[in-house]
């Protein structure tokens, strides 16, 4: 493998780990909200 290659490789698993933590924060966040929506309210 070349060493453009490899570089564009590293460059491609760090762009997929930045893409990768939003959508588990994400992710958390609707389990969260969804959870607090189907709580029942007391009024």
């Amino acid at each position: 493998m070349t060493s453009v290659a490899t570089e564009e490789i590293k460059r491609l698993k760090c762009e997929g780990a930045e893409l990768w933590r939003p959508n588990e924060i994400l992710k958390c966040a609707s389990v969260f909200f969804a959870k607090e929506l189907d709580r029942p309210t007391t009024r």
